[in-house]
């Protein structure tokens, strides 16, 4: 196929730069414990210093892939998919979706935010980001808003975007991984003062898993 051609399909959907898939436990958030499919699409520049898939930021690393491929794979395992990144709002999600739901899967998002909503969701997972903030259309969908502490300043940004929900939404507070030990304490604090927050935990990595 040349590559102008593919270029065309990478931008309608059709194919997707994809980085990895893999049947694991959702270790994060409001559906921690749960088993689910992650495809993990490449791009993103959004730029975290403290991101831990940095690998994933530049698509042209991730070979564009079918649509058709990922949703054939993805019917090997369970019925509960979750699409992430990289920032997967980079790409228009329609289709991917779209031939996921025709699956009968509950698909599941987890995005920054930074660009404009796409596809169709049983689930929104809003990470909102200080460097590129979120479009103001994803407040109105947001199941969940999943903010990650880095520092103390992380609290005041959370009810910054708190403040912005349309929905009902579950809040979370995440420590950053490497910072953990340092930020937890705080966290408990904030949350038992704060009781509309919930507590967040990397728990995949506890278990060591994907």
């Amino acid at each position: 196929m040349e590559v102008k051609n593919l270029e065309q399909l990478v931008k309608t959907g059709e194919y997707l730069p994809l980085m990895e898939a893999f049947y694991t436990i959702q270790g994060e958030g409001h559906h921690t414990g749960k088993a689910a499919y992650f495809i993990r699409v490449g791009g993103c520049d959004v730029g975290c210093h403290w991101c831990d898939v940095k690998e994933s930021w530049n698509p042209k690393l991730h070979p564009p892939t079918n649509i058709k491929t990922i949703i054939s794979d993805a019917e090997k395992y369970s019925k509960t998919i979750v699409i992430t990144g990289g920032e997967p709002l980079t790409w228009d999600m329609t289709k991917l979706t779209n031939g996921l739901k025709n699956k009968d899967f509950q698909i599941h998002i987890e995005t920054s935010g930074a660009y404009p909503l796409s596809g169709t969701w049983d689930w929104i997972c809003l990470s909102p980001k200080k460097r590129m903030l979120p479009k103001a259309e994803i407040y109105k969908h947001a199941d969940e808003l999943k903010v990650i502490v880095y520092n103390k300043s992380d609290f005041k940004f959370a009810e910054e975007q708190a403040a912005l929900l349309q929905t009902d939404a579950e809040l979370y507070l995440q420590p950053e991984w490497s910072v953990r030990e340092k930020m937890m304490p705080l966290i408990v604090d904030y949350v038992m003062a704060n009781p509309k927050w919930k507590v967040s935990l990397q728990t995949h990595k506890y278990l060591r898993i994907p």
